[in-house]
C-alpha cells in the first residue's frame, strides 16, 4: 500500500500542529520528492548517513526530528548542505522534520515517550498553558536512589548517563534534548532529580548548589523515541511501511 506526499504532509501537520510553534526551523516538507510514499524511514537527524541509508533502502520520504534550514545556519547551499540535498533530489526522496512539535506531542513527542521508560505512568507539560516549553514532569511509584534511576535509564538507551548528585529520588523534570538551561525552573518546580541530554559546566554548579540531582543522558539518546511512535502511527494510519534507522551519535 502507498499513500501520496500530500496526504503524508496533511497527516503529520494534523497530527503534530506546527503552526502553534514558534519553532528555529521550518516544520513540515523540507524537501520535495517524489508524489507517493511507499516507504517512510525515519530517524533523529538528516545527516548523510541517514539519507544514505534510506537510498539503499529504496525509502520514497524520511522524517526526522533535525532537518535542515536552521535560523542561525549560513543559507549558502555549499558544502556539507549541498551534498546532502544533491542526494535527496538526485533519488527523489522527500524530507520531513519537526522539531518542537516533535518535542511536545502529549502522545508520542520525544518527552512523553522518555516519561514512560523511565516509569512515570502519567508524563505531563511543566506548565500547562505554555505548549512550546518542551519541560515534562512526574512521579515515580515510589522513591528509588538517583542511581538505580541512572543505571535505568543507561538500560534502554543502551548508553550510560553522566550523573551528578545522590540520594532518593521520586519528583522527576525533564527535556529531551539541549535543556540543561532549564535546570533552574526544575528547581523551583521542587524536582529531586532533573533529566536531560545535554550538561554545560554551570550545569553542575547549579544542580549542587540547589540540592537536586542531574542526568545528562546524552542529545541524540533522549530523541530517539518520539520520531519512532509518530513513523509508526503514519504506517497504521496511511499504509506505508516504516523504518526506523539509528545513526550512533555519543552526543
Amino acid at each position: 500500500m502507498a499513500c501520496t506526499r500530500d496526504q503524508l504532509s496533511d497527516f503529520l501537520d494534523a497530527l503534530l500542529h506546527p503552526t502553534a510553534f514558534a519553532d528555529y526551523c521550518p516544520n513540515g516538507l523540507q524537501v520535495e520528492g517524489k508524489s507517493h510514499i511507499k516507504h517512510l524511514v525515519t530517524g533523529v537527524t538528516a545527516s548523510q548517513a541517514l539519507v544514505d541509508a534510506a537510498i539503499a533502502e529504496e525509502a520514497d520520504a524520511i522524517l526526522v526530528h533535525h532537518g535542515y534550514f536552521w535560523r542561525s545556519e549560513d543559507p549558502c547551499v555549499v558544502g556539507i548542505k549541498a551534498q546532502r540535498l544533491r542526494a535527496l533530489l538526485a533519488a527523489e526522496i522527500s524530507l520531513f522534520a519537526y522539531h518542537l512539535p516533535l518535542d511536545c506531542h502529549p502522545e508520542l513527542g520525544n518527552n512523553v515517550t522518555l516519561g514512560h521508560l523511565m516509569g512515570v505512568a502519567d508524563p505531563a507539560p511543566l506548565v500547562a498553558t505554555d505548549a512550546e516549553l518542551p519541560l515534562y514532569t512526574g512521579r515515580l511509584p515510589a522513591a528509588i536512589p538517583v542511581q538505580q534511576l541512572a543505571d535505568n535509564i543507561a538500560a534502554f538507551l543502551d548508553r550510560k548517563p553522566l550523573l551528578i548528585g545522590e540520594g532518593a529520588v521520586q519528583n522527576l523534570v525533564w527535556c529531551t534534548g539541549a535543556g540543561q538551561g532549564y535546570i533552574d525552573r526544575a528547581a523551583d518546580a521542587g524536582a529531586d532529580v532533573f533529566i536531560t541530554g545535554e550538561i554545560s559546566e554551570q550545569t553542575v554548579h547549579v544542580a549542587r548548589e540547589r540540592g537536586l540531582a542531574f542526568i545528562a543522558a546524552g542529545h541524540h539518546a533522549t530523541e530517539r523515541y518520539g520520531v519512532q511512535a509518530v513513523g509508526e502511527r503514519v504506517a497504521s494510519a496511511l499504509g506505508c511501511t516504516h523504518r526506523f534507522i539509528d545513526s550512533p551519535n555519543p552526543a
